[in-house]
């Protein structure tokens, strides 16, 4: 059962609880909030600058707390810390949760959440507020040691100077002087990444007398290294490495050799066998694309290892998980369990629960399932374990398209800066991307398609039908699907957008997507990238057998119809000419619906003879579904149509747009009386 805390409340942790993450949730993506963490003595105050946790050093020097980046939700997104409590130094009173924004304030975010979550994912405490205003660094509340336990505490304390000065406050000596230097480090270099050697901290509160030495530990030499060093708060600008490019071939038919070949492969155990190796080797050769996926299973940032077909003993039987992923930083190694499916291939609750146990009886962190299957909502799990067993345990689900998405992230967008790393991770994409290698992104509607979309057609339908259930989750896979690909082309967190009341009810979310299709004929997805005018709407009409994608913008909210109009066709000079153009004005009844072709050849046709001042534009575009096929082919073919129409229709009009931004404000021109003479003398 959580706790809703108030400013100033606090509540006791379950003693049985020894791992949790705090969790820092906001809706407003355009600003991104990054989490930090640190350690504090009774005196309020770090021990060293490493006991400073954030994106520049993800890690405190024992492991106990870790930084474990930004992820998107289905609400917004969200930063993350996770606490061994077990582990932390004795030395540690207090770790006080913080977050900050690299930009703006945090008064432009709204509503913020801090919750603190066990391992299974149960909120333990939860504190709501948005009284924030000018703050750029913000202390959200704080983990403390009380007679013998562990509390949470809602803190919400501001700051103005960024985390730079939260973190000066609290101790930690700060050089953004040295970003340059950081800069300049050449690729490869440990130290521009991993945390600074432990520099000079203040051993005691603001405006404390309290005498040198009573800190217990020994003074420091005074040399240009302790001088000129402390920690950095500015973020590293990440490099991109050059593609290895092939230019002798002699004709295009000439494929350079694979570094992962797809030629003999099986099905079944083989396939999942070479796509496991295939998939450890790169990690372990490409560490910024292990530590990317690293953390979405919640390891920590460090050095990787992967071992595969590795044996255990659980009573009279032997359980071996397809590999065994390691992580190690400082004195901690966080341990993973791995169970890979390709292909068809189902995840199983019993061999799952098999893995559970072997990782709770050798003190492992997580097990994590890798297959085909892409659920509708991160975190949800494709099959359902006994929650008894995940009290010591973590399980996380990861999809292939996932993986392959990441994959292209790093590759579009930088992130890897050697050349031979870069090429090595592009042969991975470029095996997973082959059928043999049973790896798929989102093929498949499931078994029911057919009978579904046939009933649809038919009239037939009904909401209630197990089927249509299945097939509406499928669809929610799939919109996820689409805001993943996205992600990883555009380099930006794009989100699948949900009614609040179905974020976290898969059952009403999935009944509600039934009882659309049944009724009306189609499913509906509402994507949301950052930076763009309006909310991409792809909506599937099975019944006319056309995907239909629109997006809405605000108009300007000056000048006259015609000049609004000339704004909005001056953005739209490539844009097919049968996207339908809808002008919604002030006046209800008067709006007024064209083809693009048609308004650029006559402007006045969508203003004249109509009430009020256009308010806002949608722009819609109709697309064919694909010829319909019996068997798995339908599936395939409708899936391909949406994607391909979601991509068109992003390309063609959405990117090209852009809001409406009103010009500065003019100053009046001073009159003659306003005049000033200055005269010598």
């Amino acid at each position: 059962m959580s706790s809703i805390l108030a400013k100033g409340q606090n509540v006791s942790l379950p003693d049985d609880v020894v791992r949790i993450d705090v969790v820092i949730g906001w809706t407003e993506t355009e600003i991104e909030v990054d989490a930090s963490a640190l350690l504090l003595r009774v005196d309020g105050k770090v021990g060293s600058d490493s006991d400073f946790v954030f994106y520049n050093q993800p890690e405190s020097p024992d492991g106990s707390v870790r930084f474990l980046g930004t992820s998107a939700t289905e609400e917004g997104a969200q930063a993350r810390i996770a606490i061994d409590l077990s582990t932390v130094p004795d030395t540690v009173h207090t770790v006080a949760l913080a977050g900050s924004v690299g930009t703006g304030t945090f008064g432009q975010l709204g509503k913020l959440a801090f919750r603190v979550v066990d391992g299974a994912g149960h909120v333990l405490a939860e504190y709501v507020t948005a009284d924030a205003t000018s703050e750029s660094a913000f202390v959200f509340g704080e983990v403390y040691r009380r007679g013998g336990e562990w509390k949470a505490r809602a803190v919400g304390q501001g700051w103005e100077s960024g985390l730079a000065g939260l973190a000066t406050d609290f101790g930690v000596d700060v050089d953004d002087d040295a970003e340059q230097d950081q800069a300049d480090r050449p690729p490869g270099d440990a130290s521009a990444t991993e945390p600074q050697p432990d520099v000079r901290a203040d051993s005691g509160p603001v405006g404390a007398t309290e005498p040198e030495g009573k800190t217990g530990r020994p003074a420091r030499a005074d040399t240009p290294a302790t001088r000129a060093r402390g920690v950095r708060t500015a973020k590293r600008v990440a490099k991109k490495a050059r593609p290895m490019e092939f230019k002798f071939a002699e004709h295009e038919s000439w494929q350079p050799a694979r570094l992962f070949s797809v030629f003999g492969v099986g099905a079944g155990e083989e396939q999942e066998r070479r796509a496991t190796s295939a998939l450890i080797a790169t990690m372990q050769a490409v560490r910024p694309f292990a530590r990317a996926l690293c953390a979405r299973m919640g390891a920590p940032a460090g050095v990787f290892e992967g071992y595969v077909e590795v044996q255990y003993q659980r009573g009279d039987s032997t359980v071996i998980p397809d590999a065994v992923l390691k992580v190690v930083r400082g004195g901690r190694v966080w341990t993973a369990l791995l169970e890979v499916k390709t292909g068809n291939g189902k995840l199983r609750r019993e061999q799952l629960e098999s893995y559970l146990e072997v990782a709770r009886k050798n003190k492992y962190d997580v097990v994590v399932s890798l297959s085909n299957d892409v659920p509708a909502g991160p975190g949800e799990l494709p099959v359902q374990v006994d929650r008894r067993k995940l009290a010591k345990v973590a399980l996380r689900h990861l999809s292939w398209a996932e993986v392959m998405h990441e994959a292209r992230m790093l590759l579009s967008h930088g992130g890897i800066e050697d050349d031979l790393q870069n090429w090595i991770a592009s042969e991975l994409l470029r095996y997973l991307s082959h059928p043999r290698s049973g790896a798929s992104e989102f093929v498949d509607m499931g078994r029911h398609w057919v009978a579904v979309r046939d009933a649809v057609v038919a009239g037939t339908l009904r909401a209630g039908d197990q089927k249509v259930l299945t097939v509406a989750d499928a669809w929610m896979s799939l919109s996820r699907h689409l805001a993943l690909r996205l992600t990883a082309e555009l380099g930006v967190g794009v989100k699948h957008i949900l009614p609040r009341r179905h974020r976290a009810d898969p059952a009403a979310r999935n009944a509600a997507a039934a009882d659309r299709l049944a009724s009306e004929g189609t499913f509906e997805a509402v994507l949301r990238i950052p930076d763009t005018a309006g909310d991409l709407i792809v909506v599937a009409d099975v019944r006319t057998n056309r995907i239909r994608c629109r997006t809405t913008l605000d108009a300007p909210n000056e000048g006259t119809a015609g000049r609004r109009l000339s704004w909005l066709l001056r953005q739209l000079e490539d844009a097919p000419g049968d996207v339908q153009v809808e002008a919604v004005f002030s006046v209800r009844g008067n709006e007024t619906c064209e083809h693009l072709e048609t308004v650029r050849g006559n402007p006045k046709v969508l203003t004249d003879g109509r009430a009020g001042e256009i308010v806002s534009f949608s722009l819609e575009k109709s697309f064919p579904m694909g010829n319909r096929r019996s068997g798995s082919g339908t599936a395939a073919t409708f899936i391909a149509s949406v994607t391909a129409a979601t991509d068109a229709f992003y390309g063609s009009v959405v990117q090209p747009l852009r809001g409406w931004v009103p010009p500065a404000p003019k100053q009046s021109e001073p009159s003659d009386a306003d005049s000033v003479v200055l005269v010598d003398g």
